[in-house]
């Protein structure tokens, strides 16, 4: 067979079980867990952490919901961290910029 025809036959199976994973997304996400735990397990735990990504990439491609990761719509997988704001014990002083401070500022006349 050639290569071109093996593609061909690949990428139809990949759609037919997407198609199968959109409308069963419980039996879908089950398979796959087993097919995580089975690999994980034949691995030795030693690739875990690349194995869970390419699932939960897997589960977005298809349309599976995750738990913690929406409802599983494709596009779901959590953003990246955006920019962390401060909070106390980081050094910075109560009040934002444009907010007063939370102590009164020192009395320049009693020094």
């Amino acid at each position: 067979m050639s290569l071109f025809r093996r593609l061909v036959v690949l990428a139809g199976a990949a759609e037919a079980a997407r198609r199968y994973a959109r409308s069963n997304p419980d039996k879908a996400g089950k398979a796959l867990d087993s097919a995580v735990q089975f690999v994980d397990k034949q691995t030795g735990g030693k690739y875990t952490n690349q194995i869970a990504g390419v699932a939960r990439k897997a589960k977005d491609a298809a349309g599976i919901p995750q738990p913690g990761y929406g409802y599983g719509a494709p596009g779901t997988t959590p953003p990246a961290p955006g920019p962390r704001q401060p909070g106390p014990g980081d050094g910075q002083q109560p009040g934002g910029p444009g907010q007063p401070p939370a102590f009164p500022p020192p009395n320049p006349g009693n020094q």
